[in-house]
C-alpha cells in the first residue's frame, strides 16, 4: 500500500516546498508551515491530479482546474486578490481596474506563473516523471481522494483564519470568485477526445528545457522590474509568456515523438527557474541572511538531485509517444 500511494504522498509534500520554499518565498525556518501549507497546497495538487486523471482530461483540464484553484486561494482565502494593500503593497499602482476592485498586473502574477506553474503543473509533472508507468493512471482510490479533498478544505480554512482581520471582499466579489472557479471546474472535467497527430519535428528535451528556461526568466526579470516598466506592460508580458507556452507545447505535443521526457523537460526549467529565483527573492519572513542563503542553497542542490532522477529513471525503456497536451 505505501509503494501504491507514494507518488501521492511525494506530491503532497512537493507542491508546497516548489511552491513557497523553492520559490524563496519562505525561508527553511518555516518549514514547521507545512503543517497548513501542505494540505493546503498538496491537497489541492493532488486532488486537481487525481480528479483529471481519472476524467481524462488531461493537462487542458489540469491547467483549468489549477486556474480555479488559484482563483479561490487567491479570492477566498488569502483574499489578496481584492486587497488594496496585500503583503504591504500598493496593488491600486498597478494597473489596478476600477469596478473590479482588483490589480490586473496581481491577477495575471499570481494565478498563471505562481499557482498555475508553480503550485500545481509543476510539482504534478515532475512527481509523475518519478513514476513514468503510472504518470497517467489515478493514484488513489475513492477514500484517497475524499481525505485529499478533506484535506484541501482543511488548508484552506486554517490558513484563512491564521489572520482572523484579513480584508475582507465584498459578497459580489465573492461570488464573483465562485462562479468564475465553478465555471472552470465544469469546463476542466469534461473529457478530452484524443486530438489528430500533427506534422512537424519534435523538439529534443534540452531544447524544450531551454524554452523553458527561457520563458520562466522572462516572467520573473519583468515581475523584478515591475517599477521600472511599468504594470501594463508587465501585464503583457506575462499574457505574452503564457500564450506562447501554451500555444507551443500544444502544438509540440500533436506531433509523432513527443513523450514523457518533453513534459517534463517543461516542468524542469519551471524547477530551475524557482530555484535561481529564491536566491534573489527577499523572504516574507525575517531571517539572517547566513540562514536564509544555507536555505535557499539546500532547496536548490535538493531540487536538482530531484531531477536528476526523475530523469534517469525516464532514460528506461517508455512508450515512444505521450498524450498531446491539448
Amino acid at each position: 500500500m505505501g509503494r501504491r500511494i507514494a507518488p501521492a504522498l511525494g506530491l503532497f509534500l512537493l507542491s508546497p516546498l516548489i511552491g513557497e520554499f523553492l520559490l524563496g518565498n519562505l525561508p527553511v525556518t518555516m518549514l514547521f508551515a507545512l503543517i497548513t501549507l501542505a494540505p493546503l497546497y498538496g491537497g489541492g495538487a493532488l486532488l486537481i491530479r487525481e480528479l483529471a486523471r481519472r476524467r481524462g482530461a488531461g493537462w487542458p483540464g489540469i491547467v483549468l482546474l489549477a486556474i480555479a484553484y488559484g482563483l479561490i486561494e487567491e479570492g477566498l482565502v488569502t483574499r489578496s486578490l481584492f486587497n488594496p494593500g496585500y503583503a504591504g503593497m500598493e496593488l491600486t499602482s498597478y494597473a489596478w481596474i476600477p469596478g473590479v476592485e482588483v490589480s490586473a498586473w496581481w491577477v495575471s502574477f499570481v494565478l498563471g506563473g505562481v499557482h498555475v506553474v508553480g503550485s500545481i503543473c509543476v510539482p504534478i509533472a515532475v512527481t509523475e516523471a518519478l513514476v513514468p508507468a503510472r504518470a497517467t493512471q489515478p493514484w488513489l482510490r475513492l477514500p484517497g481522494l475524499v481525505t485529499a479533498g478533506l484535506l484541501f478544505v482543511f488548508g484552506a480554512v486554517a490558513t484563512s483564519l491564521f489572520d482572523p482581520a484579513a480584508y475582507q471582499p465584498s459578497m459580489t466579489q465573492i461570488a464573483g470568485v465562485i462562479v468564475l472557479a465553478g465555471l472552470l471546474i465544469v469546463l476542466a472535467m469534461r473529457r478530452r477526445r484524443p486530438v489528430a497527430g500533427a506534422a512537424g519535428r519534435v523538439p529534443g528535451p534540452w531544447v524544450v528545457l531551454g524554452f523553458s528556461l527561457v520563458a520562466g526568466a522572462v516572467f520573473w526579470l519583468a515581475a523584478m522590474a515591475l517599477d521600472v516598466l511599468g504594470a501594463w506592460l508587465v501585464v503583457a508580458v506575462n499574457i505574452t509568456v503564457y500564450a506562447t507556452v501554451c500555444t507551443l507545447a500544444i502544438r509540440w505535443s500533436r506531433r509523432p515523438g513527443w513523450g514523457p521526457i518533453q513534459t517534463f523537460a517543461l516542468a524542469a526549467g519551471g524547477v530551475l527557474t524557482y530555484a535561481w529565483h529564491g536566491f534573489a527573492q527577499v523572504s516574507a519572513v525575517p531571517v539572517e541572511a547566513a540562514i536564509d542563503l544555507a536555505g535557499n542553497t539546500a532547496f536548490a542542490l535538493a531540487a536538482v538531485a530531484l531531477l536528476s532522477v526523475a530523469a534517469t529513471r525516464l532514460r528506461s525503456p517508455q512508450p515512444r509517444s505521450g498524450p498531446a497536451l491539448g
